[in-house]
């Protein structure tokens, strides 16, 4: 099963054999060995000269982590996620003065539609940034493809901010935004998958949910980056629309060039991930051929070789992101648009409730490494599917205390998936195929549901006028959720697929290998009796 993980104290022969099957490192570089000098040893003897230094290591079977790279890592990791949303915040709450600006039309619903269809439009290409990015971070690193997709994450935001407007090119202005927004569709479909795989690999197992907390908390601080400089700018420019219209909108999307070179500066600055470097030293000895033999099966080996772990992503990624972008994109607008609710103060709503969010998330994260991941997911699930209709009602009330409280509501449900999800994926995958696998995954649900989830909702108040479309929206949702978490592993505190123990302290590995050789020693005892008893 994709999703299932080989317990910390198993047996020294059986582990031995499934990472040479796996091609699985057995040490991590930043507590690797090195021998320097005279000639090399022979095997028997290098085994046994090294028997003590591995017992004082943590054994050949545990990766014992450095704290400060990880630190690093997630930080990098989260600066690069917060860069993508701070971009999708951006675009969402600033979308009905950019309708004005590149939709002109005098149907406001018309210039929303248009301008969420753009929206929407970038997400029909992350599949394919997936599939092109995803592959080449199982090939060539993470690290890597990490700082291309930063590049041109930040290149395609910045280049938003400098397109003339529809009255002074015509249509050429929307087709600019449309090229704009498919380069960022293009390079986030290697983003997600590879910042997650990247934290995922880096932490210790016991606080990989914690560790990849993180990731999301950078997506809220993007989108609280946004909210604000969007509220900011409505707020100063309240008596000067036309100001808006012709040069403030255009702030926040410049602010993206300096935000980019600082986020490429901090994943420049990083080391590969301990799992990636030592398929990668395999892939240079004596298992080349192996390893090559295994590249060659491609998308096959990613989306058909991994079928059952491939649609608990795709179900999972469904309701987490069709309830994110309900909450965080589409009900600023919503506010605005369908319940003519003053726009700065809706902005502001927003704003609190995700910095609650913030706030709570870390705390979320340490709940699922203590209690596990499906309970924290499915508790999300339940919670959308008998919450979504009264959250929203108290919200359609109009009163500030109405529509913060049904924000709160649903928000505080949102966490229970930002803090599960950055730990929870990646564990349903292999290493050799695990950027692939998951990049292609999460992007062909978020492209398929949840990028489309303001247009869709959108479409169908204008088609049936029920103005509670997005309750009923979030609570299907809810439904194949919950039976993703109904059919997955549990992964909190174990392994990853096709990785060793990771733990942060040498007593962590010394006693990892105390158990695994007990474990081998009574499995060897009772293999002796049971020759022994049975019959000549």
């Amino acid at each position: 099963m994709a999703g299932e993980t080989r317990p910390g104290g198993r047996s020294m022969q059986s582990s031995q054999r499934a990472q040479a099957s796996e091609h699985v490192p057995t040490q991590s570089p930043v507590a690797q060995r090195t021998r320097t000098g005279g000639p090399a040893p022979d095997q028997a003897d290098t085994a046994e000269a090294d028997e003590p230094e591995k017992r004082e290591k943590g054994g050949d079977d545990v990766t014992v982590v450095d704290p400060s790279m990880v630190k690093r890592a997630v930080s990098a990791a989260a600066v690069g996620n917060a860069m993508e949303w701070f971009d999708f915040g951006v675009y969402s709450y600033i979308a009905v003065t950019l309708g004005q600006v590149f939709f002109p039309s005098g149907n406001p619903t018309a210039q929303l539609l248009s301008t969420f269809g753009t929206f929407a439009a970038a997400f029909l290409v992350r599949p394919i940034g997936g599939m092109v990015f995803g592959p080449l971070g199982d090939r060539i690193g993470r690290q890597k493809i990490l700082a291309i997709t930063m590049i041109m994450m930040a290149a395609g935001t910045f280049a938003i901010g400098l397109i003339p407007s529809y009255a002074s090119i015509g249509v050429w202005a929307p087709i600019l935004l449309l090229v704009a927004r498919l380069v960022q569709g293009f390079s986030t479909g290697g983003e997600y998958g590879g910042a997650s795989t990247f934290i995922a690999e880096y932490a210790p197992d016991k606080k990989r949910g914690f560790m990849g907390s993180w990731l999301e908390f950078g997506t809220l601080a993007g989108y609280v980056g946004g909210a604000g400089l969007v509220t900011l700018l409505t707020w100063l420019l309240r008596d000067n629309h036309d100001a808006l219209l012709s040069w403030g909108w255009r702030i926040p999307f410049l602010i993206a060039g300096p935000m980019g070179i600082i986020g490429l500066y901090l994943r420049m600055r990083l080391e590969e991930t301990p799992a990636f470097a030592q398929l990668e030293k395999e892939a240079r000895s004596k298992e080349k051929e192996r390893r090559e033999a295994e590249k060659k099966l491609g998308l096959r080996e990613m989306v058909f070789g991994q079928w059952r772990a491939m649609l608990l992503c795709v179900g999972l990624v469904l309701v987490f992101n069709v309830t994110d972008y309900m909450l965080l994109s589409y009900m600023p607008s919503y506010l605005t648009s369908e319940l003519k609710y003053d726009e700065t103060h809706g902005l502001l709503v927003v704003l609190a409730v995700m910095v609650v969010m913030m706030c709570v998330q870390p705390f979320a994260g340490r709940l699922t490494d203590r209690f596990g991941r499906r309970p924290v997911i499915a508790t999300g699930c339940v919670g959308f599917l008998v919450l979504s209709v009264p959250a929203l009602l108290l919200i359609r009330q109009g009163s500030l205390v109405g529509v913060a409280l049904g924000m709160a509501v649903l928000g505080l449900l949102l966490v229970c998936f930002t803090s599960t999800m950055p730990s929870t994926l990646p564990a349903l995958f292999p290493t050799k195929v695990r950027y692939g696998s998951l990049s292609i995954g999460f992007n062909v649900s978020v492209s398929v549901f949840g990028g489309t989830t303001p247009l869709v909702v959108t479409a169908l108040i204008g088609a049936t006028g029920n103005n509670m479309m997005p309750a009923f929206y979030m609570m299907a949702a809810a439904v194949i959720g919950g039976i993703a978490v109904l059919l997955m592993t549990e992964s909190a505190c174990k392994p990853l697929p096709g990785s060793p123990p990771a733990v942060e302290t040498e007593s962590e590995a010394r006693a990892l290998r105390k158990a695994a050789k007990s474990a081998a020693g009574a499995g060897s005892a009772a293999g002796k009796r049971r020759v022994a008893e049975s019959p000549a």
